[in-house]
């Protein structure tokens, strides 16, 4: 495990490199042009006001002094520290968010993956952590240790240059000072604060999911008692992460009287050095000034190292959290051959869920054709969903081969959102005009009574779909399906829980635009059952039977199945 951690930050800087490459190189160009435009002019106006207050001593040497040239230049750093500012800002955040963004499309990808939605729907805080707080803890691996540390070496350059065309040892002295104390104390508070920033990040996760509990199952927990505990613990995590703060905070503090101190012994030691000069070398006071300030400004940059070497461990778990995910590359499934007339073919598939014992599928072969009408049927953890689920894409077959048309599944939960109804909609097409929309609710049967409606398509639902019965979800959810336009459906238990009337209006619906178009059907109610010309019968993952349309068999099993 230990082995793996330096190489966690390598696919992370990659996609910052690949993503905004040349706007982050341009960024970093502008902050450390910014920074030497600073000790540039903080250097030149110290020099000027020496030299203009020494010519003025006397008439010659204020008659003979040019003060235009300095002047301008003044003005001229000014104005150009002022606009590299601006524009270092918007070039530097522009590149990170949109690495961030490029991050977070490509873990969305992720997630759309194969199984990944299971892995979501178990632990949703986690990963909702992982798209918010951890790509935000991203940015300052570029903002506030990158850029920063470009910025300060630059500055340490031309601090060194400076006096060293004054003197060379003192030139190089201070280089090798700057770069050992500024980068040295920004490493030892990067040290120092790794692990607090871990316990951090850490309550702060347990923080978060633990209220999402408490909020979302604050009723189960009132009716078995454990509401009080259940606040209690959140308590202790809420104290923990104040601890953790604090802290972080002490440790801010620590390293902020550090740079402060480094940088009264910079300017005392250059103070003493040019001092020396001017007594033994003839070093004129206006060289002196310049000197003395560009080594105060010289250390500024590095003291803006502290709060991204404080926030270094954070960064680190983030990328420790999402490295592995960025190395997997996105791969395309290889199918086998299979003929154009087919719909699904399956070729010795087994599916194994993850932390249960046995196969979900075993060694399932199987071939549907286009514009089949095929239900399966089976008790309850037959399989028949996992099944559907392979069809569809959403689970990987641990051995055996898949192929399968492109299609559009409809679960047994209508999965809706706090959305208005159009958004809704176009969940299945996006790009739908609203006469698509009305002509996808009037197929469903719901169109009479979203135009009922005072908003019409406008009309917001509430969280899941709050705001409309069950028959109305359902029908909306069938107004996706054909909006959709796929030929291929999967259909899990499409009218249960629905009263008869609505069922059978909706069965009938479905079985009139299901015309042309492949259908796969899992159920265990007659009626369902009933508009398949093929039945296919489950037990323990193992296709045991596959009757057709016309025998007796296949009228038997139909009879076995619940007509409510």
């Amino acid at each position: 495990m230990n082995a793996k951690r330096p190489n966690d930050l390598t696919p992370v800087l990659a996609l910052f490199a690949r993503n905004g490459g040349r706007r982050m190189l341009l960024g970093a160009f502008l902050s450390t042009l910014v920074v030497l435009a600073g000790m540039a002019l903080l250097g030149t106006s110290g020099w000027f006001i020496t030299a203009t207050a020494l010519a003025g001593l006397t008439a010659a040497g204020l008659a003979g002094f040019n003060v235009f040239v300095p002047s301008a230049s003044i003005r001229l750093l000014a104005l150009g520290r002022t606009f590299g500012r601006y524009a270092e800002r918007v070039v530097t955040h522009d590149a990170t968010l949109g690495v961030l963004a490029a991050l977070r499309e490509r873990l969305f990808r992720g997630w759309a993956q194969p199984q990944a939605a299971r892995a979501l729907l178990r632990r949703p805080a986690r990963l909702l952590f992982r798209l918010t707080s951890d790509i935000d803890a991203l940015d300052a691996i570029y903002l506030r240790l990158l850029v920063p540390a470009i910025a300060a070496f630059g500055a340490a350059l031309l601090g060194g240059l400076v006096l060293g065309m004054m003197d060379w040892r003192l030139g190089l002295a201070l280089f090798a000072w700057l770069l050992a104390f500024g980068l040295g104390a920004a490493l030892v508070a990067a040290r120092a604060g790794r692990k607090v920033a871990l316990r951090r990040a850490r309550a702060l996760e347990r923080l978060r999911a633990g209220a999402i509990d408490l909020v979302a199952g604050q009723t189960d927990l009132a009716m078995v008692g454990r509401l009080g505990a259940q606040c209690e613990a959140l308590t202790h995590t809420d104290a923990r992460l104040a601890r953790a703060d604090d802290a972080l905070h002490r440790l801010d503090t620590g390293a902020g009287w550090t740079y402060a101190v480094g940088g009264h012994l910079t300017v005392a030691a250059t103070l003493l050095a040019v001092g020396a000069l001017a007594q033994y070398q003839g070093l004129g006071a206006p060289s002196a000034a310049l000197a003395l300030l560009i080594a105060l400004a010289a250390l500024e940059p590095f003291a803006a190292l502290r709060r991204g070497a404080i926030e270094a461990g954070r960064s680190w778990l983030a990328a420790r959290r999402l490295g592995p995910r960025l190395r997997d590359e996105d791969t395309a499934i290889a199918a086998p051959a299979g003929h154009d007339s087919d719909a699904l073919c399956l070729y010795g598939a087994t599916v194994v869920h993850a932390g249960r014992d046995g196969a979900a599928l075993h060694d399932i072969t199987l071939r549907i054709d286009a514009g089949e009408r095929v239900a399966v049927i089976g008790a309850s953890g037959a399989g028949k969903s996992t099944l559907l689920a392979l069809a569809a894409g959403e689970v990987v077959a641990q051995s055996g081969e898949v192929l399968a048309r492109p299609c559009t599944w409809l679960t047994q939960r209508t999965e809706l959102f706090q959305d208005s109804l159009r958004d809704n909609l176009r969940l299945a097409d996006p790009g739908a005009s609203d006469e698509q929309l009305w002509d996808a609710l009037r197929a469903a049967g719901l169109e009479a009574d979203v135009r009922a409606l005072a908003q019409g398509l406008d009309t917001r639902l509430g969280e899941g779909g709050l705001g409309l019965s069950g028959g109305q979800s359902r029908r909306l959810a069938l107004a996706r399906l054909l909006l959709r336009g796929a030929d291929f459906w999967l259909l899990d238990e499409p009218t249960e829980a629905l009263d008869g009337a609505t069922a059978s209006d909706v069965l009938a619906r479905l079985a009139r635009h299901a015309a042309g178009r492949t259908v796969l059907l899992a159920t265990h109610l007659r009626r369902e059952a009933e508009i398949a010309d093929r039945l296919l019968v489950m037990n323990k993952g193992c296709i045991v039977a596959d009757l057709r349309r016309g025998t007796r068999e296949f009228d038997t099993a139909l009879g076995t199945l619940r007509r409510h």
